[in-house]
């Protein structure tokens, strides 16, 4: 029923970018403490685009852009934690994560928070934030969000 389902869309939640192929001035970027060419390099390195896969690289550029502020840095460490892929799982750690970017209004974020209160992964199960997390995202046209939360209202 609710499963988090992998990786974000292909399309970045505030940019409407689609991820490009990793590249020199990427890594420029993100050396030189850019957060977004940060969790892009990091997406770079999750889904082996350009570059060899790896998820300890991947979760490392992902944890710099979200100690950044980024929202969309700290929704993908926020899953990387929950998924257990470059770090050791901790839906503990993933919540905290998810939570940061939630509250800056990132949809998918906001859904994979509704999820784990649903499910009682690194906070005490409570429906009533899970429907209030997947509400949030619903209202941003989430489509997964709003799914899961005709399964909420329906119980």
């Amino acid at each position: 029923m609710f499963a988090v389902s992998g990786w974000s869309e292909e399309v970045d939640w505030v940019e409407g970018y689609t991820p490009k192929p990793y590249s020199p001035e990427l890594v420029k970027r993100a050396e030189a403490g850019d957060a977004v060419a940060q969790y892009r390099l990091g997406t770079c390195y999750y889904f082996g685009q350009g570059v060899t896969q790896d998820y300890k690289e991947a979760a490392k550029w992902d944890m710099k852009s979200a100690q950044q502020g980024n929202a969309i840095g700290q929704h993908y460490i926020g899953w990387c934690y929950y998924d257990g892929k470059g770090v050791t799982q901790d839906y503990k750690e993933a919540v905290k994560w998810f939570t940061k970017s939630a509250e800056q209004g990132n949809p998918r974020a906001q859904y994979y928070l509704g999820t784990c209160y649903f499910l009682g992964q690194g906070v005490t199960q409570d429906y009533k934030e899970a429907v209030k997390w997947c509400t949030k995202a619903s209202e941003q046209e989430d489509a997964i969000a709003k799914k899961a939360l005709e399964k909420l209202k329906s119980k």
